[in-house]
C-alpha cells in the first residue's frame, strides 16, 4: 500500500458509508439514536476533503488525517471509536510504501486502539464482531501466501459475517446495552460500517 492506495480506500469508505447511509441509520435506529450512518457519512466526507487539500509523504499520515477528521464530525462514539483505530494504524505506518505484513499490522494497532478505548470485546455487538475476524482472516491468508488482494478478500467477507452474526448478541456495550435482551434479532450498525470499511480495501486492492 502506497500513499495513493491508501486514498482510494479512504474514498472508496466514503462512497460505501455514502451508498449504505440509509441503511445504517436503520438499524441503528432499532437500538442507539438512529444517527451512524449520516453521522459517519458526514465524517468520511470531510476526511475526503481533507485528503483533497494535502500532500502525504507516508501512507500513515493519511490514515491519521482521515482519524482527526472523524473525530472531529462525527458524533457519538462511532466518531472516537473509528477516528482512533485509523489514527493507531497511521502512527502503524510511517512508511512511503507497507507491505500486506506492516499494513495486518497496522490493523491490528487500529482494533488495539478502538478496544482500549471502548473496552469491547467479542461477542458484545460491536465494531469490534466484525473487525476482529476480519483481522484473523486477513492474517491467515497472508500465512497461506495469499496477496494484499486475497487477504482483503478474505478480511471483507470475515467481516461480513461477524457483522450479520451480531443479530444474534445481546448488546453488552454502547446505548444498544441499555436494551438488554431487546437488542436480540438486530444487526449491530457499528460493525456493518466495518464490514463496509473491509469490503472497500478489498475493492481498491483487487
Amino acid at each position: 500500500m502506497d500513499v495513493e492506495h491508501a486514498r482510494s480506500w479512504v474514498r472508496a469508505i466514503a462512497d460505501a458509508v455514502d451508498a449504505g447511509k440509509d441503511h445504517l441509520t436503520e438499524l441503528d435506529a432499532a437500538i442507539g439514536d438512529g444517527d451512524h450512518g449520516t453521522n459517519l457519512q458526514r465524517g468520511f466526507t470531510a476526511a475526503v476533503v481533507a485528503l483533497d487539500a494535502a500532500e502525504f509523504p507516508v501512507v500513515g499520515d493519511v490514515l491519521i488525517a482521515t482519524g482527526s477528521a472523524l473525530i472531529s464530525k462525527v458524533g457519538g462514539a462511532s466518531g472516537p471509536l473509528y477516528g482512533s483505530a485509523f489514527r493507531a494504524m497511521g502512527r502503524a505506518l510511517p512508511l512511503p510504501t507497507a507491505t500486506p505484513a506492516e499494513l495486518l499490522a497496522a490493523l491490528v494497532a487500529g482494533l488495539d486502539g478502538l478496544r482500549r478505548l471502548g473496552g469491547a470485546a467479542p461477542g458484545d455487538k460491536t465494531i469490534v464482531d466484525a473487525y476482529s475476524p476480519a483481522i484473523a482472516a486477513f492474517e491467515g491468508a497472508l500465512n497461506a501466501g495469499g496477496t494484499l488482494g486475497t487477504a482483503s478478500a478474505a478480511a471483507a467477507e470475515a467481516a461480513a459475517d461477524g457483522a450479520r452474526a451480531t443479530a444474534g448478541l445481546q448488546a453488552r456495550k454502547g446505548r444498544a446495552s441499555y436494551l438488554g435482551a431487546r437488542s436480540l434479532g438486530h444487526q449491530d450498525p457499528g460493525a456493518t460500517s466495518t464490514a463496509l470499511m473491509f469490503r472497500a480495501l478489498a475493492d481498491v486492492s483487487a
